[in-house]
């Protein structure tokens, strides 16, 4: 199990550029098995759970070629559907959760998909109910196989239909999305997801001849065509990277430039960091985050204590909560942390009380931070990252720490954080791998 060592209290200075995002490379390299012709996507990040869903779909006889550091081209003209049924494919799928994305495209173009249990962070209940049901609608059905403990699922041709989903998930939309542009007739999708990983999504597609209207929205409109082509296309900076850059540089006093953070997709988050007192300048495309010596917690007009919770977009994305928790440790003033989306990612704040932050756990959801300021430093110790969002919390920590940590199961954190401690160490941070 691989280890980081931080010292802790370095001041960092510099540029850093943020990776692809990896939630949209998710969805748009599942749309390649849409078309026969070949799909080129540029900006993908070099991370596990991208590179394992790139090996999954090599692994089906899709063509895949790197022509760049990130830039690869796909071709789905001789898909190997046979593999679907072996073991090797259910092992690989079950423990890739970005590859329940497949049915869709699979079931649009071939009829048939296989899903096996999805894995991932073990960060609470992730329902897939939302996919099936979505993609029922259209036509499919489902048998579970007990044996082989998965799910088969045919379509002789899907349907266009009306649907409001039970909840905005983001990848039952995008799979539903995926399943509707070849589908016949009409399909409306109320309630669905409208992050920015749906518009660059639903953009690629109507790039590679689908119809879709409502873009950004929460209803979108697919009239489905016969088949599609291909297409180039360029996937945003990752906004939760941005995010974990603009915490870690003020939570270790540093000077940061973030270049190309794709600033007019961030919504709002670097207004929600400037509610911890937290300085996000714009520069064009760019954000600076000059030294901190310290920040204050903003409060409500009445005078009560800030609030800050997760909530589907254009609300704040849950995969920063847990930055914005460890943050706020080290602000002056007091801020309620809610989690609503996810009941299981709030349980790592132990680690964070036993390196000296005053936080409450009140329950799964919400934690209150008592923020001491530079009056009270966190201590290093040691660790274990339990998912990738509370891993790179738990780097943050580590870094604005007296003395040195160490954080086992770094895995996880490179599950969606491509090569940080190198790219971190280039500005002034002491992370050694292990």
């Amino acid at each position: 199990m691989a280890s980081f060592v931080i010292e802790g209290g370095c001041r960092m200075s510099g540029e850093i550029i943020p990776q692809g995002a990896k939630n949209e490379a998710l969805q748009v390299i599942c749309a390649v098995l849409l078309t026969p012709e070949k799909v080129t996507i540029a900006n993908v990040p070099d991370i596990l759970d991208v590179n394992n869903l790139i090996q999954l779909l090599r692994d089906m006889q899709v063509k895949v070629e790197r022509l760049s550091l990130d830039t690869y081209a796909f071709q789905a003209d001789n898909v190997d559907l046979d593999y679907l049924k072996t073991e090797d494919f259910v092992r690989k799928s079950a423990s890739l959760r970005g590859s329940v994305m497949i049915v869709g495209p699979l079931l649009a173009r071939f009829g048939k998909a296989v899903l096996p249990k999805p894995g991932g962070d073990k960060i609470g209940r992730r329902r897939l109910d939302t996919h099936f049901t979505g993609i029922q609608k259209l036509g499919a059905t489902f048998t579970y196989n007990q044996d082989a403990q998965l799910y088969e699922i045919e379509a002789k041709r899907l349907k266009g239909a009306y649907m409001l989903l039970d909840e905005a998930s983001v990848t039952g939309t995008a799979n539903i999305l995926m399943a509707a542009v070849l589908a016949a007739g009409t399909t409306t999708i109320y309630n669905a997801a409208c992050e920015p990983y749906l518009q660059q999504l639903s953009k690629m597609l109507i790039q590679m001849g689908a119809d879709i209207s409502g873009v950004g929205s929460n209803l979108l409109t697919i009239q489905g065509v016969e088949s599609l082509k291909g297409a180039n296309h360029l996937i945003l900076p990752d906004m939760i990277e941005v995010g974990s850059f603009i915490g870690m540089a003020a939570m270790t006093g540093s000077d940061i430039t973030i270049k190309n953070t794709g600033f007019d997709m961030l919504g709002i988050i670097p207004e929600s960091f400037r509610r911890l007192g937290i300085t996000v300048e714009q520069q064009g495309d760019d954000i600076h985050i000059p030294t901190h010596d310290s920040y204050e917690i903003d409060t409500f007009i009445d005078g009560s204590i800030m609030t800050i919770a997760d909530a589907p977009w254009p609300g704040l994305t849950p995969d920063l909560l847990s930055v914005f928790l460890v943050v706020a440790t080290q602000a002056v003033g007091s801020v309620l942390i809610h989690q609503k989306m996810f009941e299981s990612r709030l349980f790592f704040v132990d680690k964070l009380i036993d390196m000296g932050a005053q936080i409450i756990l009140c329950d799964p959801h919400r934690a209150t931070v008592i923020g001491l300021g530079n009056r009270y430093k966190l201590r290093g110790a040691t660790m274990v990252s339990p998912d990738i969002r509370a891993g790179i919390a738990l780097l943050i920590a580590a870094m604005s720490a007296e003395g040195t940590s160490r954080i086992h199961n770094i895995d996880q954190i490179d599950r969606g954080y491509q090569n940080i401690d190198k790219r971190l160490n280039s500005i002034g941070a002491r992370i050694t791998r292990l």
